[in-house]
């Protein structure tokens, strides 16, 4: 009996063990490294709504993305998200531009209605990845819109940051590309924080005109009736 069993019992610990490699495979979840922004100390300091944000269609999921030598783009198999990327960006963002401009007022749109910020960033990230031999790339474009909603600035943005190739220092390298970008934006921003409040133009009726009579014409007087038996008209 015992010949018989051994067998079974080495394929059975086979099986469990290959079971248990494959249900204990472990997944890292990555976040966005903001860097070390202080603490923005002017509570009055440059008002700024930024957003929308535009991201990527291809952003927008929990996958962690690896950039193919070819081009080509393929799900990492050792880690993903741990949770919103475009939550992220926005965060990483919104800190980083208070901490440069020192303004407590650097707030995500939509705005609060009945306020007017001194700029609007309008935000548009078309891409956002990196692969183990591919270096990390961010490609944006943003719009700012002063008090009056004109266009001050227009630009387009082409980063590239090195690593080491792990899914660890692609995540790194990332972040570390919007730092710059929020780097680059506040620079754009700070020549908009001093606008001349927006004056609204109403415009005021001039009453209407009198129309006096010419004194070089005599005036006749209006025919009124007398009321008796007959009607009598005197001038």
């Amino acid at each position: 009996m015992t010949v018989l069993r051994l067998p079974f019992i080495v394929l059975l610990t086979g099986l469990l063990g290959l079971a248990g490699c494959s249900v204990h495979q472990p997944v890292s979840l990555y976040q966005l490294d903001s860097g070390t922004p202080g603490q923005p100390q002017q509570s009055t300091g440059m008002s700024v709504v930024l957003g929308p944000i535009s991201l990527a269609d291809y952003l927008q999921r929990e996958t962690l993305l690896q950039r193919q030598p070819d081009g080509s783009l393929t799900a990492a198999t050792d880690g993903r998200w741990a949770g919103s990327l475009s939550s992220d960006i926005n965060q990483l963002l919104v800190r980083q531009l208070a901490w440069r401009l020192d303004s407590q007022r650097v707030v995500l749109a939509p705005a609060i209605a009945g306020s007017t910020p001194d700029v609007q960033v309008l935000l548009s990230i078309t891409r956002l990845d990196s692969g183990a031999q591919q270096p990390a790339i961010l490609d944006a474009q943003w719009r700012l819109l002063d008090r009056r909603g004109q266009v001050r600035d227009n630009r387009i943005v082409h980063l590239e940051q090195q690593h080491t190739g792990t899914s660890a220092a692609q995540v790194q390298a990332q972040g570390e590309l919007l730092q710059r970008l929020a780097e680059q934006l506040s620079v754009a921003l700070k020549p908009l924080a001093n606008q001349p409040p927006v004056v609204e133009n109403r415009k005021v009726t001039a009453p209407a005109s009198v129309k006096q009579a010419d004194p070089g014409k005599p005036k006749i007087p209006m025919a009124s009736p007398i009321r008796t038996d007959m009607e009598v008209f005197r001038f």
